[in-house]
């Protein structure tokens, strides 16, 4: 590959330094977007660790038959708590962390347009997940599953104080998420750099800019939701509870309502990290830039017409059900549009197989194997058989796994060495990514059989029915790997961190406006920024008489 001479942003674009002595209450007290951001990323690795503990317990539980490793009390708030926590507290931080730290490094911004309120959002975050955890110092954790339906929610059925830190700490969290969000809408739309249009930004910035308004849209459901909760189990209010006048499909439409726009929440990040790494890896720029942006536009507006496919079972009527299961397979035709445009991105490339480009291709199959498993829950008959049953945890997974956690991987091989300005090992980081997606596979492949074959979720133990045992026992020994591998990243961050090879300013040849910084970047990000005239300004910067190049990032093909 040809040698790109580009000048040391000291020369071209200076930046003010940072001082090297960043004690511990410095880190704290910060206000500087890119430390919050990692500050969230390191959120999200410790409760994943936790996270992933229990899920190893409830795996040693379901391993064999009649097993009886955990009681029924601690095996039920272990999924709660499993659950809960990789939804809003490992994956929702870590989208936060990268939107944090790259966003305005990505429009040539300095920072957030509200510095405080971004530290605000991160330490509500943050205090959310110890409310959540204080619960099990407190007499008991939630119990009734992440989603905690209702009557299952309720005193009567769950006196512990459980759930009341269960609503507590979520609408902490919830605090800071909307507050993040209304600061991003804010940042991308006036902070920008005024060569940068609408049409020019990256598609991760564009990306965060739809999921933002989206969150704004959402969680105030979820909010409602959790309060009149509180004041069901606290002031007898009788929201939730029918033999008080209320309902307890409520609580599933509030929930719901939140629940399905958060699957998209969680992937729109996603989706724009990908849409960065594919044409990097592939030396070729995005395919079809407009679509990408207008298919996720149509994913924020469709979210909100799909939440009742969750609730087919109760028995709503074949006119609502029949709705419903129309708008939730149209939904999938703009996510099928993005991997499309993708593969094009890809074809008649130059693709290097670095391992953020290995959890890319990954990605591809995993969470298209998700998306088919998803479109068959549309189909309502198939949704009555195997709702409940373990079918649903293997396409859940697959989804949130296969779909945002394998981004979220993506995206920190991809930005790590900007972020920390050391490169991490490359051979032990393609041990990680076989181990985790070997472990992955085994772990979630097998449950598709299990919910066909009949096996219920949420049980503490189960009989030994032919092939459930055997089966299991896969699962459980996979889910074994995937925490290896989870291990295995850690010391590969923490050795990088630590002694690892100085990283380059633009390893990869990258195309945006963040690589041109040091790495890491400085206090200031940019003093000057260079012009923008595409949707990859460092590109155009480094090879300005490529006309080919620039004739194809301005139209997008």
């Amino acid at each position: 590959m040809e040698t790109i001479q580009v000048p040391e942003p000291e020369e071209s674009i200076p930046s003010l330094s940072v001082s090297n002595n960043q004690g511990l209450l410095q880190w704290i007290s910060s206000i500087d977007h890119k430390q919050i951001g990692i500050l969230y990323l390191w959120l999200s690795i410790l409760f994943l660790l936790i996270g992933g503990a229990e899920i190893l317990l409830i795996r040693v539980q379901l391993a064999v038959p009649n097993n009886h490793f955990l009681q029924p009390e601690i095996y039920n708030q272990l999924f709660t708590m499993h659950g809960t926590t990789m939804i809003f507290f490992v994956a929702m931080p870590a989208i936060f962390g990268f939107s944090t730290y790259f966003v305005p490094l990505m429009i040539g911004a300095n920072d957030m347009a509200f510095p405080r309120l971004n530290a605000f959002s991160l330490w509500c975050t943050f205090f959310g997940g110890l409310l959540l955890y204080f619960s099990f110092l407190a007499g008991g954790a939630p119990d009734a599953g992440w989603f905690n339906y209702a009557p299952l929610n309720q005193y009567n059925y769950s006196s512990s104080p459980g759930i009341d830190y269960y609503c507590a700490g979520l609408l902490f969290a919830g605090i800071g998420t909307v507050s993040a969000s209304a600061n991003f809408v804010v940042t991308i739309l006036k902070y920008r750099v005024k060569s940068m249009k609408l049409k020019q930004m990256p598609v991760f910035v564009w990306m965060v800019l739809i999921n933002s308004f989206l969150v704004l849209a959402a969680f105030p459901s979820l909010n409602a939701a959790l309060a009149m909760l509180l004041l069901d189990r606290q002031l007898h209010a009788h929201f939730f509870s029918a033999a008080g006048g209320g309902s307890a499909v409520l609580w599933q439409h509030l929930f719901w309502l939140f629940g399905h726009p958060e699957v998209y929440i969680l992937i729109l990040p996603i989706f724009g990290i990908f849409s960065e790494v594919f044409p990097v890896y592939s030396r070729k720029p995005i395919f079809g830039y407009a679509f990408i942006i207008g298919s996720g536009i149509a994913i924020a507006l469709l979210a909100f017409g799909v939440w009742v496919h969750h609730m087919f079972a109760t028995g709503l009527g074949n006119t609502v059900n029949s709705f419903f299961a129309a708008s939730s397979m149209l939904i999938g035709i703009p996510t099928g549009v993005k991997i499309f445009n993708w593969l094009a991105t890809m074809h008649g490339g130059a693709i290097r197989f670095k391992v953020s480009m290995l959890f890319a291709l990954a990605f591809l199959i995993e969470f298209t194997i998700g998306g088919l498993s998803g479109i068959s829950f549309a189909i309502v008959p198939i949704d009555w058989q195997l709702t409940d049953t373990y079918y649903v945890v293997a396409h859940l997974h697959f989804v949130f796994i296969g779909g945002t956690l394998f981004g979220l991987f993506s995206g920190l091989f991809y930005w790590f060495p900007k972020m920390s300005g050391r490169n991490l090992d490359e051979r032990l980081s393609k041990w990680f990514f076989w181990l985790f997606v070997t472990g992955f596979n085994l772990t979630f492949l097998v449950q598709h059989a299990l919910g066909a074959m009949g096996m219920p979720r949420r049980v503490y133990t189960y009989p030994d029915l032919p092939g459930w045992g055997i089966l299991n026992l896969i699962s459980s020994a996979g889910g074994f790997v995937m925490g290896i591998a989870t291990l295995l990243l850690v010391y590969i961050i923490v050795k990088a961190v630590r002694s690892g090879e100085k990283a380059a300013n633009d390893p990869w040849d990258a195309n945006t406006l963040e690589w041109i910084t040091t790495s890491p970047p400085q206090l200031q990000n940019f003093v000057k920024v260079i012009p923008v005239k595409s949707t990859r300004p460092f590109r155009d910067y480094k090879r300005p008489d490529d006309a080919d190049w620039k004739e194809r990032s301005v139209d997008g093909k």
